[in-house]
């Protein structure tokens, strides 16, 4: 498919769900760190159990990196329990607090003045910050323009028929980035849209007749 026809298909995926589910409001958080803090936690775990254990981080004082370097871990992966595999989360959370702390001092400002390849590649070698949670930072915690990528949005644009010519995390990136305008705007309200289409309709078994993209998008009820 020619880059001229991929990128307005892109384009009106965005609008059809844009015009059915509206703005999405994501990432709901009070604060930056709050955001990066979410993005950790959210791996494999729904968004409901991440809030509580957001919440209980607010309600112990302890959502924010001096005090994630401070806590035991035994006490802080108690804290996480809800969103799972809380020990493993525990220790992510601490090593990015000590990185965050050694490498910038506890400040946003200077973590996020660094561009974004180089910062992105720094994000990547921190324990336990992949591909996806690493663009998480940057584009809802830092503002960049870097679309991100999850099993929702792979599963809706392989049943759409929009495949990269590499099936990886970079080739599914490239797909969008390089066939959309890079708008932080855009790639925030586009992620969220898709997460919102994957959780409630392009489900393992879909439920194509609710679906906005079913009529002329869609291939899959059509193969």
């Amino acid at each position: 498919m020619d880059r001229l026809k991929t990128s307005r298909i892109l384009k009106d995926i965005y609008r059809r769900l844009f015009a059915s589910y509206g703005p999405q409001h994501w990432w709901p958080a009070e604060t930056p760190f709050e955001v990066i803090t979410g993005a950790i936690l959210t791996q494999s775990a729904a968004w409901t159990n991440v809030e509580k254990a957001i919440q209980n981080l607010k309600q112990a004082k302890a959502l924010n990196p001096d005090a994630l370097r401070r806590i035991p871990q035994d006490k802080l992966a108690k804290l996480i329990h809800t969103c799972g595999y809380f020990n493993a989360k525990a220790r992510k959370l601490k090593a990015f607090a000590e990185w965050f702390g050694e490498g910038y001092g506890d400040s946003l400002e200077r973590l996020f003045a660094v561009e974004t390849n180089p910062l992105r590649e720094k994000l990547l070698r921190v324990h336990g910050i992949g591909e996806e949670t690493a663009d998480s930072i940057l584009l809802y915690a830092g503002n960049k323009p870097v679309f991100v990528i999850d099993a929702y949005t792979r599963r809706i644009m392989d049943r759409v028929g929009l495949k990269p010519t590499k099936d990886s995390y970079g080739g599914w990136q490239k797909l969008f980035m390089d066939n959309l305008d890079a708008d932080v705007k855009l790639f925030n309200e586009y992620h969220a849209l898709l997460v919102t289409l994957g959780k409630n309709i392009c489900k393992t078994r879909p439920q194509c007749g609710q679906c906005p993209l079913n009529t002329d998008i869609c291939r899959h009820l059509h193969v």
